[in-house]
Parts: structure tokens; sequence; C-alpha cells
């Protein structure tokens, strides 16, 4: 396991994040100013969400969105939120964490997109059949918690499930179950890094029967390391893309 990808490496990072004494009531990202509540993952300390704004292309102020998004793991809700101000027509943001989702309804009143997003609390797809079995979506998205641990690592709160993924059952579930809540030529997207484990990734895809494909990448520096940060787009295997867009070989 190489030193970026060592999943103590990130539970050291989450520890610290939980347990500072002084925690910030708002943060800065791009040009906006947003609301931070005590054990939600803090965009202000990785740049993980701000490269997310860019990898979706959300991060400019004249950036325009589409239809309907639904997206996992909200957080403080900056995705969310930044595609509402650019034009989404409607948002669901769904986490697991109660407190992040309180964060992501203060965040849209603060912008004055609350009429657009709507947030749910739940583990991935689990709460949505219960209150909008229905309602499918141009774009899901993700930005993971990319880090794998050890399969049967046990959590020891809900702020370092942000940050590692046990045995990736959380990409498992989200790989296997994204494409059902697409609409016609929606597409189902992910968030992923060379934090991450992507040979396992690639082979717990194909195991739901799920090809994956690069959209682009962005290379960023976390202290003494380069991190590649991927849009990957799920697709039901037999329906790839062209092979261009195909996660390249020596990714693999």
């Amino acid at each position: 396991m190489s030193e970026i990808a060592d999943y103590r490496r990130s539970l050291a990072r989450s520890l610290a994040s939980a347990q500072r004494h002084t925690v910030p009531s708002t943060f800065t990202l791009g040009s906006r100013t947003w609301d931070l509540l005590p054990q939600v993952f803090a965009p202000s300390e990785s740049p993980s969400t701000r490269t997310a704004l860019e990898l979706l292309g959300l991060a400019g102020d004249g950036a325009r969105a589409g239809g309907p998004l639904l997206e996992m793991g909200c957080g403080t809700g900056v995705i969310a939120v930044s595609a509402a101000l650019a034009g989404c027509e409607r948002v669901v943001a769904v986490d697991i964490n109660p407190a992040a989702v309180r964060n992501t309804a203060m965040n849209a009143r603060r912008h004055g997109v609350a009429d657009r997003v709507r947030t749910v609390q739940g583990d991935l797809f689990s709460s949505l059949a219960a209150v909008m079995p229905d309602e499918r979506f141009a774009q899901v998205f993700w930005s993971s918690n990319y880090v794998l641990a050890p399969e049967g690592f046990e959590y020891r709160d809900i702020h370092q499930r942000a940050y590692v993924d046990s045995g990736y059952a959380a990409h498992r579930r989200y790989l296997a179950e994204v494409t059902h809540w697409l609409a016609p030529g929606g597409s189902a997207l992910l968030h992923f890094s060379t934090r991450g484990d992507l040979a396992t990734l690639l082979n717990v895809a194909g195991e739901c029967g799920r090809a994956l494909s690069s959209l682009g990448s962005v290379t960023v520096q976390e202290g003494e390391h380069e991190v590649e940060h991927m849009l990957l787009e799920v697709t039901v295997a037999g329906n790839r893309p062209a092979p261009a867009r195909a996660v390249p070989e020596e990714r693999r």
C-alpha cells in the first residue's frame, strides 16, 4: 500500500479535523462563503470539493447546469448549492450524516436556493425509495470516500465515513444501484482519485456489471504528493462509451 493511499493516513486526518477545539463556523470556497457545522467534512481542509467543482464545470460564476441532479454524500452542500446556482432546476442532496444534511440546508438558505435543493438523510440510495420512488435524474454524482479501508473495518464515528470506505462496500452499492435512478440519457458520475485503489474499484465495477470511463482529470498537490482526481462515468457493461474515453490501461 502506498503512503498516499494508506487508510491510516486518512483516519488521522479525520481525527484531527473532528477533535479540533476551534471549528470555524464559515469558510470561503471560490467566491462564496459557506456555513460549516461540527462533525461535517470540511472542504477548507482538502482540495477534493474544489476539484469536484472544477471537474463538474461548476467552479466559475458563469457556470451553467442542466436537468435534475442527485448528489450522494453532500456534506456542506457546496456541490448541490453550486449546481442550483448554476441553473440546475432541481437538486436532491443526500448524506448519511444528519449534521451534513442540516449543513446543506443551511447553505441552500444562505445562497437563496432552498426552493430548489431538497435534503434527504440516508445511506446512499436507501432512503430514496421511500420518499421519492418515482424520481429520476439527469445526473447522479458522488464525490466518494475513495480511500480503501480493510474489509470489516469498524468506523469509530460517522465522521470517518467521509474519509474511508471499508472493503469498498459503499462503492459496490453505488455502482450496483446508481443506474436505476437515471432518467433516459442521464449520466452516473463518480469522483475518484489516486488516493484510492483504482484496480480494486474496476474489479468491483466488473462484478456489478458496470463499466467505468474517464471524463476528465485534474492533478493537484496534496502536501508532498501529486494526486490525480478523476471524474468517472458509470455505465452498464456492454453500453460502454467510445474507447477514447475509457479509463487508461496504465491506471488499471
